[in-house]
């Protein structure tokens, strides 16, 4: 009963620290996050290829590392710089997996913060250039490295379309909630998603953003740190108040 008790208070502090890391990003200029979240998505992939590439070596990957044939011819060669993308060693991998994943996130953090929200456009720009990065980092594109960049940058600029799509679809809010997109994707970006039913409760969506002051958010029993963070979010994003 004393674990369990401890691993609900670790996920509740740890929660409580990504909330005020990502309140902290919000705040910072579009450089400062754009870093931040390449760095942060680079360790997570460098973490997920080290894990892979490690599987690679104990035997256990279903892509065996080939060798290089003696005089190969160049398609040989690119066939074979593609299959060792993708069954390198620990360090190849842990490399290889933290650019893509670093420049992915870059990336789509820099498009939500200039389109100013999370689209299918910025996806697809975030997964091209990742690709790209990948094609070029992990040598796959001997003796062609550029043609084969972009060519890998628009397949994974298409899957991450198709699959942006596909969860679009699927998790589609209902109609009742498209008033609240903006007041949603505001707070999803501050880390105050916990606050939206006090937003509905009080009935304040996306038109009533333009007028929110620091009295209409204590009506609805939001605390004063998280009205803070609202109030110089709706001030710095012209985009939240935007009139249709």
């Amino acid at each position: 009963m004393a674990d369990g008790t401890q691993g609900a208070s670790s996920a509740v502090a740890l929660k409580a620290i990504e909330a005020r890391f990502r309140g902290w990003m919000a705040k910072q200029p579009i450089h400062i996050e754009a870093a931040a979240t390449t760095a942060v998505g680079a360790l997570q992939g460098g973490a997920l290829g080290m894990l892979m590439g490690s599987l690679t070596a104990d035997g256990g990957s279903p892509f065996p590392m080939p060798q290089t044939p003696p005089n190969a011819n160049p398609e040989a060669m690119a066939s074979l710089k593609q299959a060792q993308a993708l069954a390198g060693g620990p360090l190849v991998q842990a490399r290889n997996f933290a650019v893509m994943t670093g420049a992915n996130a870059g990336i789509s953090c820099v498009m939500r913060r200039i389109r100013g929200q999370e689209d299918i456009q910025g996806s697809m720009v975030a997964a091209f250039g990742s690709g790209a990065l990948f094609s070029i980092v992990s040598g796959m594109g001997t003796p062609n490295p550029v043609a084969n960049a972009i060519t890998t940058g628009a397949a994974f600029a298409v899957f991450q379309g198709g699959f942006f799509m596909i969860g679009q679809k699927f998790s589609k809010p209902p109609s009742e909630d498209t008033y609240y997109s903006r007041t949603r994707s505001m707070l999803h970006q501050l880390g105050l998603e916990k606050y939206e039913k006090n937003f509905k409760k009080g009935l304040l969506n996306d038109q009533t953003l333009p007028l929110l002051t620091d009295s209409a958010l204590r009506d609805v029993k939001i605390p004063p740190g998280p009205r803070l963070l609202i109030l110089d979010q709706i001030k710095r994003d012209p985009e939240l108040v935007r009139t249709k």
